[in-house]
């Protein structure tokens, strides 16, 4: 089979082949999926520049992806070969990911995929679209609450605009173009901020009267924290996935003590399993009823894999990088 891989970190240029290796065998609990689509993240790009140590000697990449079950393993039901299905974090701490034409993977993290959902779109589903759940949900529900998604246009945003809709929350997005405050609004965003062209806080507490908002999902914890601490309602949550703008940030406790405020790192490789469940259960519950838009930024064939990683480093895409890796 034709697969991508790498033995080593370091730039994609350098370290990312592709090539021919033979097709895995299902062992018990997983199942074998021929893949069509491979979901592209942020922690793909990160685990092959050496952000954690490999753990073997050779990784097929990419935590996300969609396809075909074709084989199980032993205690997977054999009504389960043919089912189309959309995959998450597959390659997490183990060596198989999605970029190859084959991946077995653990038969929980296989979902059914919705009819009315293809391939591409699947493969946009696990890291971004079950963070944004966990990032909404963890601290109970969100109807008739305030969310601000930080980064609306963003993977994660998103879809997180449009669970916190769905789940009657009002949202409001921040964004850094015209471009992007229109693809949050078609999400579903009831308010978007331009956070590079004014004082985002001042505008998000214009907009809630004063009051603030209650939940948080964040894109950049210690970037957007002085916004966040004054915008952050008391008993309020900050649910942060990433802290690029400042990975080790001086923390105003006194100030979001006195709001009793709640800071949830959030990881989704490390999440409570009934979480997931949770999350993939209501994930296929939007898209099976035509609730979820899909944005797909590039799309690139698993022979340009090197090109696909790049992309995503250069943050120039707004979406999801998608690899197809067969016919849809």
């Amino acid at each position: 089979m034709k697969a991508a891989w790498y033995e080593k970190n370091g730039p994609a240029a350098e370290v990312l082949r592709v090539g021919e290796m033979p097709v895995p065998e299902p062992g018990p609990g997983e199942v074998r999926v021929r893949i069509v689509a491979s979901g592209l993240n942020p922690t793909d790009v990160k685990s092959r520049a050496g952000s954690r140590p490999m753990g073997f000697p050779r990784v097929v990449p990419h935590q996300d992806g969609a396809g075909v079950i074709d084989k199980v393993g032993r205690g997977v039901p054999a009504s389960r070969v043919g089912e189309r299905v959309w995959l998450y974090i597959v390659q997490w701490q183990r060596a198989w990911g999605t970029a190859a034409e084959y991946s077995v993977v653990p038969a929980r993290l296989a979902v059914t995929l919705p009819n009315n959902t293809t391939f591409a779109q699947g493969a946009c589903l696990g890291i971004p679209a079950v963070t944004a759940h966990r990032c909404l949900f963890a601290d109970g529900p969100i109807s008739g609450l305030t969310v601000l998604v930080t980064g609306g246009a963003g993977a994660v945003g998103h879809y997180a605009v449009q669970l916190a809709k769905w789940a009657g929350a009002t949202v409001i997005a921040t964004v850094s173009s015209a471009d992007k405050a229109a693809s949050a609004t078609t999400a579903g965003a009831d308010h978007t901020v331009n956070y590079k062209t004014g004082d985002a806080a001042t505008e998000i507490l214009q907009l809630t009267g004063g009051a603030g908002v209650d939940r948080i999902v964040d894109v950049d914890f210690g970037g957007n924290l002085t916004v966040s601490a004054r915008v952050i309602k008391t008993n309020g949550v900050i649910a942060s996935y990433a802290s690029m703008g400042d990975p080790e940030p001086k923390l105003p406790f006194y100030s979001l003590m006195a709001k009793n405020a709640t800071m949830r790192p959030v990881l989704i490789y490390t999440m409570p399993d009934r979480a997931k469940d949770e999350a993939a259960r209501d994930v296929c519950h939007l898209a099976e009823t035509g609730r979820l838009v899909h944005a797909i930024g590039a799309r690139f064939p698993l022979d340009r894999i090197v090109q696909a990683h790049e992309t995503q480093e250069s943050g120039k895409v707004t979406g999801n990088i998608v690899v197809d890796v067969a016919p849809d």
